[in-house]
């Protein structure tokens, strides 16, 4: 296939995927292998698509990152802060950092990632189901989110570790089962996902860079574009969607994909 395809079809995976609760990382594997898409440029493109997501969430929420670089985005006490982006992101990043090479050894194949996409599904299940019937006794403006809150959301992203179960779904999930709603839950998933994101593409990127070739610009622009277009998109969309809907239709769809993943793999 004409790798500018590729570029297309991944960026595309990538933006409607990277924001929603349905694993970005196991979208890619999934596709990768399909499509034959692996190697040196294919981990250097992974993390550029990814790159090109976080730009468009920089976008859509750049008044609160703008804020936090004020003294009021330091103020625990004036709405949210950066303690409370800090207390969701730095236990997960310490553990990613030491295990990273394991994750990447072992864990990211399709099986894996089947696992993930069930387990993610029946959480975010369980999730809806506990907090049936109390939507009035949740938190639901981002700005009233407590530091303990963040820190049991930012626990319950340690679940991303394993491709497949997603970080905006680990963190969604986690979020409605401390007392957050769903869009309380979803904007602070979104604002924390992008120092979180930044760092761990940076990494990629730098451990994976010398595999390139100028021909691959190219192929990384196409993916970089389409990815950033397609998640602005995908982001505000899902904001609309969680105003009107639960997430069990997110679940059924993890579900069925992780039967199709084994079936396609290994039947």
């Amino acid at each position: 296939m004409d790798q500018n395809l590729l570029a297309v079809i991944v960026g595309i995976v990538e933006g409607l995927t990277e924001f929603l609760p349905v694993s970005s990382t196991g979208h890619m594997i999934i596709v990768g292998h399909m499509l034959g898409f692996e190697g040196p440029l294919a981990d250097v493109f992974d993390v550029f698509v990814q790159l090109g997501a976080i730009l468009s969430v920089i976008f859509i929420y750049k008044e609160r990152f703008a804020r936090f670089f004020t003294k009021d985005g330091w103020d625990v006490n004036k709405g949210l802060s950066v303690w409370h982006v800090a207390a969701g992101i730095v236990p997960v990043m310490a553990v990613a950092f030491f295990l990273y090479k394991y994750i990447k050894a072992y864990l990211f194949s399709p099986f894996t990632v089947a696992i993930g996409l069930f387990l993610g599904g029946v959480l975010l299940m369980y999730a809806e189901h506990r907090t049936k019937g109390r939507e009035a006794e949740l938190v639901d403006d981002v700005d009233k989110i407590s530091i303990k809150q963040a820190i049991w959301v930012g626990i319950y992203q340690f679940l991303s570790l394993w491709p497949g179960f997603s970080r905006s779904g680990s963190t969604i999930a986690g979020g409605l089962l401390v007392g957050l709603t769903r869009n309380a839950a979803a904007n602070y998933t979104f604002l924390i996902a992008v120092p979180l994101m930044f760092v761990a593409c940076i990494y990629d990127l730098l451990k994976n860079l010398s595999g390139l070739s100028a021909g691959d610009l190219q192929v990384l622009a196409i993916g970089f574009v389409v990815s950033f277009v397609v998640a602005y998109a995908s982001v505000l969309w899902f904001l609309k969607f969680l105003h009107k809907y639960d997430l069990t239709s997110f679940a059924v769809y993890r579900i069925l994909l992780a039967g199709f993943t084994y079936w396609y793999f290994y039947l």
